[in-house]
């Protein structure tokens, strides 16, 4: 009889066993839980968002659980229809105080089906904003001019945690990356709001944007010099004698440059630009230039 018994008991436990593995979960695919959240960043990302779809009609209990499986708060609990769900949780408790950061979790109990289940996908709960530990730049002087010689300047960032790196200048953010690595580098082009800049010196501000949408605040922001040139004479006024060479300095990155004087013109390249002044006495305009970009000085020539 023992030896029956077992058998019948062993036979009736694999039945069950087979029976589960082929009773549909209560949810089909299609669950969406945000990732992170911040409650405090007055942003798109301050709730989060659970979908979920149902398989069939039933009455549900949607609650958050958190690291030890303790309810937090109760986001739904009533009567829905067959298909997609969606709940919203602002990160509060169930007596309206902000739950600490930390990973919580989503539990949906339906209650016709008999069954609960814990949703795997974790989400944060992180009011921190990251913060931006080291830069490093390549260079400070860059000519974007497109001629592949120091055409921009690159900084190597350290963050305190995953985020978006955020460029702005005057207070306007005029680069924001897709990627967010805890370290990484990240390429300025001499952009601005409205296009290419102007040759000059201008002061960046380097911040981050975490998965959770808190920002670097202002006086927490890396600042970094830069300076933008392209091509330019050392002297605005050239005094030369008629039919006598004379030289001026060029400031450019470019191997090769063009420049014009009254009927002449040619092709130079080097820090020195060496040209015959014209026999004629008079005002003339020394031009030089490369890649679109152009500098100007007057030239007087004496007798």
């Amino acid at each position: 009889m023992t030896l029956v018994a077992l058998l019948v008991a062993t036979a009736a436990a694999f039945a069950i066993t087979e029976r589960l593995k082929l009773t549909k979960s209560a949810l089909m695919p299609g669950t969406k839980v945000s990732r992170a959240f911040s409650p405090t960043c007055s942003c798109a990302r301050g709730h989060a968002n659970i979908r979920i779809v149902l398989r069939r009609a039933d009455t549900i209990t949607v609650t958050v659980i958190d690291a030890h499986e303790q309810e937090v708060v109760a986001l739904a609990d009533g009567r829905y229809p067959r298909g997609e769900a969606k709940f919203r949780w602002d990160g509060l408790t169930a007596v309206h105080e902000r739950a600490p950061d930390g990973a919580y979790r989503v539990k949906v109990h339906l209650a016709r089906q008999h069954q609960t289940i814990v949703l795997p996908n974790t989400i944060r709960l992180d009011t921190q904003p990251p913060q931006v530990v080291s830069v490093q730049q390549n260079r400070e002087i860059f000519s974007p001019d497109g001629d592949k010689q120091s055409d921009f300047v690159r900084f190597r960032y350290t963050l305190s945690k995953p985020g978006h790196i955020a460029l702005f200048l005057g207070g306007r953010r005029v680069l924001y990356t897709h990627a967010h690595p805890q370290k990484g580098t990240v390429t300025w082009k001499g952009i601005g709001r409205h296009g290419l800049l102007r040759p000059g010196r201008y002061t960046l501000e380097i911040g981050a944007v975490d998965l959770a949408g808190n920002r670097t605040p202002v006086d927490g922001r890396w600042r970094v010099h830069v300076r933008l040139r392209y091509i330019a004479l050392a002297r605005g006024r050239i005094v030369a004698a008629a039919g006598k060479r004379f030289e001026i300095g060029i400031s450019t990155d470019a191997r090769r440059y063009h420049w014009k004087l009254g009927a002449r013109k040619g092709v130079a390249g080097g820090p020195v630009l060496r040209v015959t002044a014209p026999t004629k006495p008079g005002r003339y305009t020394l031009t030089v230039g490369e890649l679109g970009h152009v500098d100007h000085a007057r030239v007087v020539v004496e007798k």
